[in-house]
C-alpha cells in the first residue's frame, strides 16, 4: 500500500473515534445526509428552471461540504480497500461502510516489507500496506522482506498466517 493509501486508512481510523462515541448515544439510520437529501429532493420539482436552480444550488453546497471534509464520498472499491486496511482490528458493527452485509474480509494476501524480532523471540511482520502483525505461537519464523504472506481469520477471533508455503502460525494485529 502506498503512502496515500496509508494516509486514507489513518484518516478512517481517526474518523472512527467520534463515530464510536456517537454510536453509543444515537442509533445509526439509513437516512441520507441532509446535504445529499437536498439534491435528491430536487427530482420532485416539475418545472425545468426550478429543478435546475435547485440542483445548481444544492450541488454547490454538496461540493463545498466535500471540500470542507463535512461529507465523505467513497465507492465500493475504496470501502473494500479501507476494510482490508482495518483487517485484524475488532470494530463494532456500524453501518459506517454502508450496506456491505456478507462482504466481511476473511483473509488478505500481501507481501512482507519488514521483519523484526519481538522481545519474546517471535516475529513482528510489517506488511506492504504498513500494517503490523505479531506472531504469537509456532516455531521460529524465517520470513524475510519480499515473502508472500496470507493472513486469514481463525476460530474464536484469532488469525492465522502462512508465510510462503510454511505451516500456519497464530498472529495478532498490532496498532501502527
Amino acid at each position: 500500500m502506498n503512502r496515500k493509501s496509508l494516509i486514507r486508512a489513518a484518516s478512517v481510523s481517526l474518523l472512527l473515534a467520534p463515530a464510536l462515541a456517537a454510536a453509543k448515544e444515537s442509533p445509526i439510520t439509513d437516512s441520507l445526509p441532509p446535504v445529499f437529501q437536498a439534491v435528491a429532493d430536487c427530482r420532485q420539482l416539475t418545472a425545468d428552471a426550478e429543478r435546475l436552480a435547485c440542483y445548481d444550488r444544492n450541488v454547490a453546497t454538496m461540493v463545498s461540504a466535500r471540500e470542507n471534509h463535512d461529507l465523505v464520498v467513497a465507492d465500493r472499491a475504496t470501502l473494500r480497500e479501507t476494510k482490508k486496511g482495518l483487517f485484524g482490528f475488532t470494530l463494532p458493527k456500524l453501518k459506517l461502510f454502508g450496506n456491505t452485509e456478507g462482504e466481511d474480509i476473511q483473509e488478505i494476501e500481501t507481501t512482507i516489507s519488514l521483519v523484526r524480532p519481538a522481545k519474546d523471540g517471535y516475529a513482528v511482520f510489517t506488511l506492504a500496506d504498513g500494517a503490523r502483525w505479531k506472531q504469537t505461537d509456532g516455531g521460529k519464523s524465517w520470513a524475510k522482506p519480499g515473502d508472500k504472506i496470507r493472513i486469514k481469520r481463525g476460530a474464536l477471533g484469532s488469525f492465522m498466517a502462512n508465510v510462503g508455503n510454511a505451516a500456519a502460525v497464530r498472529v495478532m494485529r498490532l496498532a501502527n
